[in-house]
């Protein structure tokens, strides 16, 4: 049985990656989902969040070759994996991911996003009513940890700048240009990776339209749909 991974993106967990987990289990697939690092059950407070401790903590789960499928952040730890051990990964998808790099801050507008969530929530209404009306905020409130004051999210904001920051601080264009499997990138119409990143990376990829960055919540069955193709004709 074909062993897939599934990585979450930044501030995301297994949880939000089950309902494509799911889809590829009963298409027959081996699914791995795992929590990483400061995400979801995972402990809150790693020491280490460098790029190389999640891809070390990828390939530590490839008991055998397989396909790799990630989500932002998810992709960018894919295909870092993919790049050092090309032996293990038999395939790659990478949903609104890029090689990484920027010239902007970006790492800290999110930790001041998330820490200015004024938690804890009393209930998840009052968690959607802050949160807005999207799919990410179903993920995120389905993830909510229970505590005696109230809601809180399973991450915190000073480990989500330090994880993401690794992305940002350069862009791994030799380690992508390195890759030796196949490779798929799945895009949203109205996504975050920029347009002349897109077109440098010049990888077999299909623009799913009406959708931003989260496509995977935002368009499931297409996601779904496009990753079984490529599984199979691999």
């Amino acid at each position: 049985m074909t062993l897939v991974v599934i990585l979450h993106g930044l501030a995301g967990s297994a949880n939000e990656m089950a309902p494509l987990a799911a889809r590829l289990t009963e298409a027959g697939y081996r699914v791995v989902v795992p929590d990483q690092r400061g995400h979801g059950h995972s402990p809150r407070h790693p020491s280490d969040v460098s790029r190389a401790a999640y891809v070390a903590d990828v390939l530590a789960l490839l008991d055998e070759p397989a396909f790799l499928v990630g989500q932002s952040m998810g992709a960018h730890t894919a295909m870092l994996a993919a790049a050092q051990e090309p032996s293990l990964v038999r395939g790659l998808v990478m949903i609104e991911g890029g090689v990484g790099g920027s010239t902007d801050d970006y790492p800290e507008r999110l930790r001041a996003y998330f820490a200015s969530w004024p938690v804890p929530f009393a209930d998840e209404a009052a968690a959607r009513a802050f949160l807005g009306d999207r799919p990410i905020t179903e993920a995120w409130v389905a993830d909510l940890e229970r505590r005696p004051d109230g809601l809180w999210p399973r991450f915190d904001p000073d480990v989500m700048k330090a994880a993401i920051a690794g992305v940002a601080a350069t862009a791994r264009w030799r380690e992508w240009q390195s890759l030796a499997v196949p490779v798929l990138q799945i895009l949203g119409e109205h996504g975050s990776i920029p347009p002349d990143e897109v077109e440098k990376m010049a990888a077999d990829r299909v623009v799913v339209p009406g959708v931003g960055h989260d496509v995977h919540l935002e368009a499931p069955d297409v996601t779904a749909r496009l990753i079984l193709d490529f599984l199979a004709g691999r």
